[in-house]
Order: C-alpha cells, then structure tokens, then sequence
C-alpha cells in the first residue's frame, strides 16, 4: 500500500506542476491578451494579478496534499505532522495574493492566519 501513496504521492505533484506550466502557457497568457477584461483599483493588472494567483494556488495545495500522501505512505503521518504541512501549505499560498496582487487582494492576511493557527497546534 505505501507504494500506491507514493505513486498517487507524484501523480499529485506532477499534477500540480503540470497544472501551473501549461495552464500559465496556453489559458493564462491568452487570456491576458483580451482587452476586455475587468478593470478592478484602476486597471487590468490587479485581476490578471489575482486570476494568476488563483490558478496557480491550486498547484500549491496539490503539493501539500502529495507531501500528506508520502507521509501517509511512509507511516509517519500524525496529527502534528498533518497540521505542520497544512500549516506550511496556507502560509505558501498566502505568498501568492501577497506578492502577486502587492497585498491588495486581502486573502493573504487569512491564509497566513489559518497557516499560523495550524503551525502553532502542531507544536
């Protein structure tokens, strides 16, 4: 069984990475070719910022679930190891709206929240 979690384990992180390179490739950056998308605090930037950020905060969390699945596979998954890698999972996503949207777009203040919360149960 620990070597299907390992496998499901890279499946999960090639998905996310797979998910991030070709979907910035081939929807993102045509998508930010149309002149017709929103323009949200003044212009286009802050939703091609967000829209960046929301697609490729999925590969994130598919990361932290294929570090869950190793951990699963290896028999050493407990509770505080659990919260220790959704704690680190929230914090990486929270550097996304952060860094992406210059911290306009408030979910980073939550997700380092919940990341912080999580990191400090682990302990």
């Amino acid at each position: 069984m620990e070597g299907l979690l390992y496998i499901a384990a890279v499946l999960a992180a090639a998905l996310g990475t797979a998910h991030s390179v070709l979907g910035e490739r081939y929807i993102l950056t045509r998508l930010f070719r149309r002149n017709d998308l929103p323009k949200l605090f003044g212009g286009s930037e802050f939703t091609t910022r967000t829209l960046r950020f929301a697609w490729h905060i999925t590969t994130i969390g598919w990361y932290g679930f294929a570090a869950l699945l190793v951990h699963a596979g290896r028999g050493d998954l407990t509770v505080s190891g659990m919260l220790q890698i959704l704690g680190m999972t929230f914090v990486a996503s929270g550097f996304l709206p952060l860094l992406l949207t210059r911290g306009k777009h408030l979910s980073w203040l939550v997700l380092f929240v919940i990341g912080g919360i999580a990191l400090w149960c682990a302990a």
